[in-house]
């Protein structure tokens, strides 16, 4: 295999969700400077799941009209898109306009809005052009995707984000000699500031578009292609002259067994498929909204270090996860459901954790905030482990199915969303706490 060829794929694979992992990790920099504070995460979900009219549109196109959408062009249309998005970004999101009589941040709301479609229809095209490549190389895909989570934390690591001082203040309330302390929280400046930020989100799309022009026209890549496509051929030629022959996922079954669906080669039951697809939505509806929206809930009463532990360390295991698939790539569909059942039990205890906020169990102890970083870094990799060998699944059953693969993403994401939004930001089921002063029994 050509290392080239990984790489280009795990640049490309990083271009996915790079933009809007990078603009959650920034919004300590971004909240303190426009009129919607700390209700724009709320907004933000929102737009993210309005933007799903973009994969929406791709899944219905290849499901009533298959060949008449060109993969290729819309992937340089969306990456050329994300690029200026977060470009302008840069210099608009400070910008606000009385919208009813009450500023706005419309220009950074519409961006987000580009940004998210951006990042919505990559799950519908990015994974099904990597069907034009080795198998190999959907699992380097899957690290980049990874590493677009991983790279902006250390970046927002590195820029200082939202890291947290107690400093004492002195108060005389009524002019007596009695004086009272308290803790104040002051978050420390920035390294640098959120304009170098977004430039830096316009370069990796830049990047990620780069590598996506060399998959398509480099001579490594091509050949890379070519030699695939003489497997398809010879393959193809043989089920001519066998029709009755299907191939088979499971590499030690019967090659000359009839089909079990209509669903890709036909090698798993319509029972196992939809198996498959519900464990899928329910993965990327956890990883991807449900305990990323209580993350900061469950870390911050054990401390700042705790939180930004936890994150660096859960962005870290999700492309270790994809990495050890590619020498690993287990598929049975009993261990998929064993590490689901594990990686949902570790997010319950994240949630309940949440739920109790601001004083958890072993609030005052050490022990508490170490569990905690376990449990983010057990879960994200667990369940990103399964994601990556459903993706090597269904890579083998066709581009079609990449095609449904991309969207149970999305529609996973979106039911996490409808399910969070309201326990959120309407009911306030969650409780913060002041950083400083909050006081546990």
């Amino acid at each position: 295999m050509s290392l080239l060829t990984h790489m280009l794929a795990c640049l490309f694979g990083m271009g996915s969700w790079v933009s809007i992992n990078g603009l959650w990790v920034e919004l300590p920099m971004i909240v303190p400077h426009i009129p919607e504070g700390w209700y724009l995460p709320s907004y933000l979900s929102v737009l993210i799941q309005m933007a799903n009219v973009g994969p929406l549109f791709v899944t219905l196109m290849h499901r009533f009209r298959p060949g008449v959408l060109n993969e290729t062009a819309v992937i340089y249309v969306i990456v050329a898109l994300g690029t200026a998005a977060s470009f302008l970004m840069a210099f608009f999101w400070r910008e606000t306009v009385v919208v009813a009589g009450v500023p706005r941040s419309v220009a950074l709301l519409a961006l987000t809005f580009f940004l998210a479609a951006v990042d919505c229809t990559s799950s519908v095209t990015f994974l099904p052009f990597m069907m034009r490549l080795k198998p190999q190389y959907l699992t380097t895909y899957y690290i980049g995707e990874g590493v677009s989570g991983l790279l902006p934390a250390l970046v927002a690591l590195v820029q200082g984000v939202g890291v947290v001082h107690c400093i004492n203040s002195t108060q005389a309330p009524n002019q007596t000699l009695d004086m009272t302390f308290e803790l104040q929280a002051h978050y420390q400046p920035a390294n640098f500031s959120a304009e170098v930020f977004f430039f830096f989100l316009s370069a990796m799309m830049v990047v990620c578009l780069a590598a996506f022009l060399l998959l398509n026209h480099h001579p490594a890549v091509a050949r890379e292609r070519s030699s695939e496509g003489e497997e398809k051929a010879k393959a193809a030629q043989k089920q001519s002259q066998c029709p009755e022959q299907k191939p088979m996922i499971d590499p030690y079954g019967a090659a000359n067994q009839d089909p079990k669906s209509s669903f890709g080669s036909g090698a798993y039951s319509w029972t196992q498929v939809v198996y498959i697809f519900v464990i899928l939505g329910w993965t990327n509806a956890l990883t991807n909204v449900v305990l990323p929206s209580v993350q900061s809930y469950s870390c911050m009463p054990y401390g700042n270090n705790a939180y930004h532990l936890s994150a660096t360390m859960a962005a870290l295991a999700n492309p270790l996860a994809c990495f050890i698939a590619m020498f690993l790539p287990i598929r049975s569909l009993v261990l998929m459901g064993a590490l689901t059942v594990v990686g949902s039990a570790v997010g319950g205890y994240i949630m309940f954790v949440a739920a109790l906020s601001p004083c958890p169990l072993l609030v005052h102890d050490t022990a508490g905030g170490a569990i905690i970083v376990v449990a983010w870094v057990l879960f994200i990799f667990t369940l990103s482990y399964v994601k990556v060998i459903i993706g090597v699944i269904l890579r083998d059953e066709g581009h079609s199915a990449l095609v449904w693969c991309g969207a149970m993403v999305q529609l996973g994401s979106l039911l996490g969303a409808v399910t969070m939004f309201p326990l959120v930001s309407v009911y306030s089921f969650f409780s913060s706490g002041d950083p400083c002063n909050t006081k546990c029994p």
